[in-house]
C-alpha cells in the first residue's frame, strides 16, 4: 500500500478474512449503497477517511490506505497536482487484515528507515498528477518498487504476499482531495476491471463526504481564527488583582463565534472585567461579538458604572442590523477597599471562592439580555478578602444536554471548591471532565485578589475644613519623594490644587485623594457633586476657568466619571522610564 512507508501512522486491522470473490452484481450494488450509512457519519475528515478504509476491508480488499494532499489540508484547491517533485500527502487512515501485519507503518525513529530515499510511485504519477486510477491485477517483481514509496516498503509488500494493487483518486466538486489505494494478498482473487469500476464509484461517494468534512473544518478554523483575533491578546497588570483569561472553542463549527471577554485598567487603580455571550454561532455571532466588545470596552474605559455600561450596551445592541441578543456580566474591582461592583444582563452568576474553602455563586440582580430593550440594571457591591478568587464564565463551561442549569452550576461550584488555587487560576476549570465533550465554546476569567492597596497605590481622605489644597499638595509631594519621582512634584502640585479647587467650588468639597504609580502617574480626587467638569473658554477678564486648560496642557490625559456618591476627576502624567 502507498501509505505503508509513512511513519507514525495509526494502523487498524480488519476483523477476520472474508474472501472478496463472493461479490455478485446485486451484492455489489447493495454493498455500494450501504456506503452512504457507513461512511461520513461525522464531519471529521480523519474519521471519514478511516471509515472509508474500514468499509473496504475485508469485503473488497485485504488492505486499504487513504491519503489526503497536504495542500488541500492547508486550504489550497485544484483539479490535479501541478507542482514539481513528489506531491506531499498526509496518510489519514490504514486498515488491513491480520495477515498483512507486516505492512504496519514503521514507528518514528526506526533506524532502518533513517535516510531512506522516497521515490515517485504509480499513485503519484497517475492518481495525483493526472487524476486517473491505477490497476495492477498481477504484480510482477519489478512492480513492487513502482507501487511502494521506499525499498523497505516494497520488501514488506512482497513478503506479505501482496499480488494485486488498485488505486483511485478522490475527487469531489472538481477538487482532487487525495487517493485511496487497495491491495489483495494470499488466496484472494486479483482485482479486475469490474473491481476498478466499483472502486471508482465508491471513491466518488466517499470523496463527497470527505470534502464536506474538509469544508466544515475549514469554516470552523476561520471562525475560531476570527474569534481569537477579536479577543484581547494579553491582560493588563492592575493593582491588587491577578487576572487570567482563557478561551476554549467548541468541537463543532456551529458552536463557535459568540463568546468574549475583556480586562481593562481604569483610572485610580481600578480594574474592569467583562464577559459576554452572543446568542448565536458562526461568523454572524463572531461579528456581533466584535462590535459589542468594542462598544463595551469604550464605555468601560470611560470609567462608567457597570449598570450604566450595560444600559448603553443594550441600546447599541438594539441598533445592530441583525437584531442579535447577548448576555453580559460587568465587574469593577477597586483595590482601595477590596470591593467588586457587579451588573448582569441575563448572564450566569459569578463564582467567588473566599480563600478559606468556601465557594458561592453571587446573587447578582439579573437584568434582561442585551437587545431585549428592558432596562435599567441593578448593581451589587461585594467586599472580598485577600486571597479570594473570582470566576466569570460563559455557559459553555457548564452546559450539557442532560442536566438543568441549577445542577450544572452546582457541579461547577463543587469542581472549583475542590481545585487547587494555582490550577484554578491557570484555567483548570476549562478542562473537560473524562468522557465529556464540550458542546459550546467557553470563556473563563479568573481574578485573584492580593488584598489591600499595594505599594503603587495610595488613598487618603481629605479634610472638609481648613486649607485642603495645601494638605493635598503635601501628601502628593511627600509620596512622590518616597517613590523617587520628585521631578514630577511641580506639575503634580499644580494638578492636585486644581482638582481640589474644582471639588470645593462645584462638588461640595473633596472626598478622597488617590495617587497611583504605574506606567503613568495618576492623581484622582472624588467629590459628591453631580456635574462633570468641562473645559471652558475663558476671557482675559475672567478670574477662573483656566484650571482644566492647564491640566489638559500639562498632563497626558484627564477625565471624569460619575460614581454612586458623586464623581471623580483624574489626570495622568507620563513617568520617565
Amino acid at each position: 500500500m502507498q501509505s505503508s512507508g509513512v511513519r507514525g501512522l495509526r494502523f487498524r486491522r480488519g476483523r477476520g478474512h472474508q474472501p472478496s470473490d463472493g461479490f455478485t452484481t446485486r451484492s455489489r450494488l447493495a454493498w455500494l449503497n450501504s456506503a452512504s450509512t457507513r461512511i461520513g457519519t461525522t464531519l471529521d475528515l480523519e474519521r471519514t477517511a478511516q471509515e472509508l478504509a474500514e468499509f473496504t476491508v475485508p469485503r473488497f480488499a485485504d488492505g486499504a490506505a487513504v491519503d489526503v494532499l497536504e495542500r488541500v489540508l492547508q486550504g489550497e484547491e485544484g483539479s490535479r497536482w501541478t507542482g514539481v517533485g513528489i506531491p506531499e500527502s498526509r496518510a489519514m487512515a490504514v486498515c488491513a487484515i491480520d495477515e498483512l501485519a507486516l505492512l504496519e507503518p514503521t514507528p518514528v525513529g526506526d533506524t532502518n528507515t533513517i535516510g531512506e530515499s522516497v521515490h515517485e510511485t504509480l499513485l503519484h504519477r497517475y492518481c495525483l498528477r493526472q487524476g486517473k486510477p491505477v490497476l495492477l491485477s498481477r504484480i510482477a517483481d519489478e512492480d513492487y518498487l513502482r507501487i511502494a514509496p521506499t525499498a523497505s516498503a516494497a520488501a514488506k509488500m512482497r513478503d506479505a504476499g501482496v499480488h494485486s494493487y488498485l488505486a483511485v483518486p478522490l475527487i469531489a466538486r472538481g477538487v482532487l482531495l487525495g487517493t485511496a489505494d487497495f491491495v489483495r494478498a494470499g488466496g484472494t482473487p486479483p482485482f479486475s476491471t469490474t473491481d476498478l469500476a466499483l472502486a471508482e464509484q465508491l471513491a466518488s461517494r466517499a470523496a463527497v463526504f470527505m470534502d464536506n468534512a474538509r469544508m466544515y473544518g475549514r469554516e470552523r478554523e476561520h471562525v475560531v481564527s476570527l474569534q481569537r483575533s477579536l479577543l484581547p491578546r494579553a491582560t493588563p497588570l492592575t493593582p491588587g488583582l491577578r487576572v487570567r483569561a482563557e478561551y476554549a472553542p467548541a468541537a463543532a463549527a456551529r458552536g463557535v463565534g459568540g463568546d468574549w471577554y475583556d480586562v481593562m485598567a481604569l483610572p485610580g487603580g481600578r480594574t474592569a472585567l467583562m464577559v459576554g455571550d452572543v446568542m448565536g454561532h458562526g461568523l454572524p455571532a463572531a461579528a456581533t461579538m466584535g462590535r459589542l466588545r468594542a462598544v463595551g470596552r469604550t464605555l468601560m474605559t470611560l470609567d462608567m458604572a457597570p449598570e450604566r455600561v450595560l444600559a448603553r450596551l443594550d441600546l447599541a445592541t438594539r441598533d445592530l442590523e441583525d437584531e442579535q441578543v447577548a448576555t453580559c456580566l460587568c465587574a469593577v474591582y477597586d483595590p482601595a477597599d477590596s470591593t467588586y461592583t457587579f451588573a448582569s444582563a441575563g448572564h450566569l452568576p459569578p463564582l467567588l471562592l473566599d480563600g478559606r474553602g468556601g465557594a458561592d455563586l453571587l446573587d447578582v440582580p439579573v437584568g434582561a439580555p442585551l437587545g431585549a430593550g428592558v432596562i435599567p440594571y441593578d448593581p451589587l457591591r461585594v467586599v472580598v478578602r485577600e486571597g479570594a478568587r473570582l470566576a466569570l464564565y460563559t455557559d459553555g463551561l457548564v452546559k450539557n444536554r442532560t442536566d438543568d442549569i441549577d445542577v450544572q452550576l452546582e457541579g461547577l461550584r463543587g469542581r472549583a471548591k475542590s481545585m487547587e488555587p494555582e490550577r484554578m487560576e491557570g484555567g483548570g476549570l476549562l478542562a473537560e471532565p473524562p468522557g465529556v465533550r464540550r458542546i459550546d465554546e467557553a470563556v473563563l476569567l479568573v481574578a485573584g485578589s492580593t488584598g489591600g492597596p499595594d505599594e503603587d497605590l495610595r488613598v487618603w481622605p481629605l479634610p472638609r475644613e481648613g486649607n485642603v489644597a495645601s494638605v493635598a499638595r503635601g501628601l502628593v509631594t511627600g509620596q512622590l519623594a518616597d517613590w523617587g519621582l520628585a521631578e514630577l512634584a511641580d506639575v503634580s502640585e499644580l494638578v492636585v490644587s486644581e482638582l481640589v479647587g474644582n471639588a470645593l467650588r462645584y462638588g461640595n468639597g473633596p472626598g478622597q485623594l488617590r495617587l497611583l504609580r504605574g506606567e503613568r502617574l495618576t492623581i484622582e480626587v472624588s467629590d459628591t457633586g453631580p456635574d462633570l467638569p468641562q473645559i471652558q473658554h475663558a476671557d482675559v477678564s475672567d478670574e477662573g476657568g483656566r484650571g482644566l486648560q492647564l491640566i489638559n496642557m500639562l498632563c497626558r490625559r484627564w477625565g471624569s466619571c460619575r460614581t454612586v456618591g458623586g464623581k471623580v476627576v483624574w489626570a495622568e502624567q507620563n513617568v520617565a522610564p
